[in-house]
């Protein structure tokens, strides 16, 4: 199986196991409780504080009206003609929803059972509320025709199904314009999250409370996973609607029934009431308990805290704006849960770095997260907690696998590329492994070569285990100085290394990169010179050669042994330059493709034009003198003088710049550019006769 294969199949097998054992997990049911606390954190921090309707208003019964009445010498539970004059007041209304049982008859006598109906079926909007039973009862005759009268639809399966009903008395019975259940149950953690829309009961279908006026107005239609009111689509889940509460406190408009009954007695007063009338025409109203003490609060996703009445108010609100929420088809959960198993278990094989894993687990949990934000936030719920199970199983079991296999093996590899080249480098040959198959590509590189000068003699006059200790250190010294400059360590030759910049990758400051490292290697030569003087040795100096160009860059070693290096003239040729010091008494020479726009950077020393054996065409080559700013004024102006015996050495002036050379030697005898051109001057002041390129230097020896 080919390299490629065995990656391939590496990855099919992590992404499906960790797939697969997320997908049992989802759908055994054992995270549930942590999706519903995951969904109700979403509801808290992205629900809308408000509804898109104002058509919804609240009338509750709370501890004010309730304390209200008492002072007055009316106690709860209030005789039922007190809730006339609220239903009178509010007429206006679209509906009036009472979300209070009215199931056995007053215990304030039948004339106050009497008033309450005449009240409701004056108003023409009023729905009360019946409750199904899972008890096996046995309902009465108008019972059962109440309920067949509030039937919408025929039976299918998807409904909850109920044994019996508890309906109003029936003195109210004949005075509703509609009625419906009020029976929800929680979610298994006791929050109410969604309710049923319909409900079976024997053959019947019973509505939901607030359906029974919606009913009036729309056709129904209901599908297995759906139900349509006219061309509105609701989706269910289980037969439930999952509702979209509203992060505000008080999302609707909120009274209280003392103010309203303040509002009708003003009124009748001709007195201007603190609620007008004529603000609930078009409304639909909610008259509820919200008391403390009347055993209607019920958590929700956003409230611990809620009341029945709030939670029908909400049912409504979200099916008239369409602002409910809509489960993804799990379907789409399962596929977005495999796609994460394959981008994690696909990313953890590219790397061997566990910070690097772990920032990608990070980041791609925050991704994540923010998807099903957005989704959530447009009212598309996704299950929250499969995506990230699927996303901590496959980064988990990939991180084991590759830790265990692989992971290893790239530490170990990792450490060997690191000692012969920058920690960046070695972990970009990581990450890009294709770099390490056999073969190359072009690219432009700056490759580096240095050789100590005169260390075959030393090593002649030197035992064999001190030559191995100074060698030792001086190619260490070299070597830190060239990596610490992001330079690849090619090979030790001996006592000559090889570097190169440009690859695997290249930067803007390789060339400077690779000048640099030329000066730091002389600082520290020089500082190994002087421990080897104080235990008698004589000093040691180096050659350097540095040039840019095209090369071929890759793995150019064996199946058996890796060798990732460069070849191509460019190396040839900086190879040669680096010989070309011997010939100069100079330290470090560098190619014009090298030092070109550097003058900020670097001083430099023009040596000339340039032919070595196997280049046709010359190359123009520059002594490098060290940084601007730390080279002494001695150097600086032995330089300018230069410059000077080169100008009239390129005008064919030889007797004026031999005179020039000559002069600089008596000041800087030592200086090996100035003693070479002087003889060169010489030399065409002896031979005039050579005029074909006479200003090219020629190299025929390495």
């Amino acid at each position: 199986m080919s390299l490629l294969n065995r990656q391939v199949a590496k990855l099919v097998v992590l992404s499906i196991s960790s797939f697969i054992l997320s997908l049992l997990i989802f759908l055994s049911g054992v995270l549930r409780e942590f999706e519903l606390q995951a969904y109700d954190l979403f509801s808290r921090q992205l629900n809308p504080l408000r509804p898109y309707s104002e058509k919804v208003v609240i009338v509750e019964v709370d501890q004010e009206s309730i304390d209200a009445m008492s002072e007055q010498g009316i106690n709860w539970p209030w005789p039922r003609q007190v809730y006339a004059p609220i239903i009178e007041y509010v007429s206006q209304a679209d509906a009036l929803f009472i979300d209070i049982l009215f199931t056995e008859p007053s215990s304030y006598g039948e004339e106050d059972d009497r008033i309450l109906a005449e009240a409701m079926k004056k108003a023409s909007n009023v729905y009360l509320p019946v409750f199904l039973s899972q008890k096996r009862e046995i309902m009465s005759p108008t019972d059962e025709d109440f309920i067949k009268s509030i039937s919408v639809v025929d039976k299918p399966s998807i409904f909850l199904n109920y044994s019996s009903a508890i309906t109003p008395i029936d003195a109210l019975k004949s005075s509703v314009a509609g009625a419906g259940n009020v029976t929800i149950s929680p979610d298994d953690d006791g929050v109410y999250r969604r309710v049923p829309l319909f409900f079976g009961l024997k053959e019947y279908v019973i509505p939901n409370f607030v359906l029974s006026h919606i009913l009036k107005q729309a056709r129904v239609k209901i599908k297995q996973n759906s139900i349509y009111f006219d061309e509105t689509k609701i989706p269910l889940t289980d037969g439930t609607l999952m509702l979209r509460y509203y992060r505000d406190r008080n999302p609707f408009k909120v009274f209280s029934a003392s103010q309203i009954l303040g509002s009708y007695l003003s009124s009748a007063a001709s007195e201007d009431p603190e609620v007008k009338k004529d603000f609930f025409r078009g409304k639909i109203v909610f008259l509820g308990l919200t008391a403390a003490g009347l055993y209607d609060l019920k958590p929700t996703s956003i409230s611990s805290v809620s009341t029945g009445v709030l939670i029908h108010a909400t049912t409504l609100d979200n099916i008239v704006s369409s602002n409910f929420v809509r489960p993804l088809n799990r379907i789409f959960v399962v596929a977005f849960m495999l796609l994460i198993s394959f981008f994690i278990s696909y990313s953890v094989l590219r790397s061997y770095s566990l910070l690097k894993n772990l920032s990608m687990f990070i980041s791609s949990l925050v991704v994540v997260l923010i998807i099903l934000a957005i989704l959530f936030r447009e009212s598309v719920y996704m299950n929250i907690i499969p995506p990230i199970t699927s996303l901590i199983f496959s980064f988990l079991i990939s991180v084991a696998y590759s830790y265990a296999t692989e992971g290893r093996q790239r530490l170990f590899l990792r450490a060997t590329f690191s000692q012969y080249m920058d920690k960046k480098i070695a972990d970009y040959i990581m990450e890009n492994p294709s770099l390490i198959k056999p073969g190359g590509q072009i690219r432009r590189v700056t490759v580096f070569f240095a050789d100590l000068a005169g260390f075959t003699s030393f090593a002649e006059v030197t035992s064999a285990e001190k030559v191995a200790v100074i060698l030792h250190l001086v190619l260490n010294s070299l070597t830190e100085v060239l990596i610490r400059n992001q330079g690849v360590i090619d090979k030790y030759i001996g006592d000559s290394v090889m570097a190169f910049w440009g690859a695997p990758f290249d930067t803007e400051k390789d060339e400077v990169n690779a000048c640099l490292s030329a000066i730091q290697c002389l600082k520290a030569l020089d500082e190994i010179n002087e421990g080897l003087r104080a235990d008698g040795f004589s000093g040691l100096k180096v050659r350097i050669g540095i040039h840019t160009g095209e090369a071929i860059a890759g793995n150019i070693g064996s199946d058996r042994l890796f060798h990732y290096t460069v070849i191509g003239d460019t190396v040839n040729l900086a190879s040669r330059l680096e010989s070309a010091n011997k010939f100069f008494k100079t330290s470090i020479i560098v190619s014009e493709n090298t030092i070109m726009g550097t003058d900020d950077i670097f001083y430099k020393r023009e040596l000339g034009s340039i032919a070595v054996k196997g280049k046709q065409l010359p190359v123009k080559i520059y002594e490098l003198l060290g940084e601007k700013g730390n080279v002494e004024s001695e150097r600086q102006e032995l330089l300018s003088v230069f410059q000077q015996g080169m100008l009239l050495y390129n005008d064919k002036k030889w007797a004026e710049a031999a005179q020039v050379f000559d002069d600089l030697l008596r000041q800087y005898p030592e200086d090996g550019p100035a003693e070479f051109y002087k003889r060169r001057c010489e030399y065409m002041i002896s031979n005039p006769h050579l005029t074909e390129d006479w200003d090219v230097i020629k190299f025929t020896e390495k």
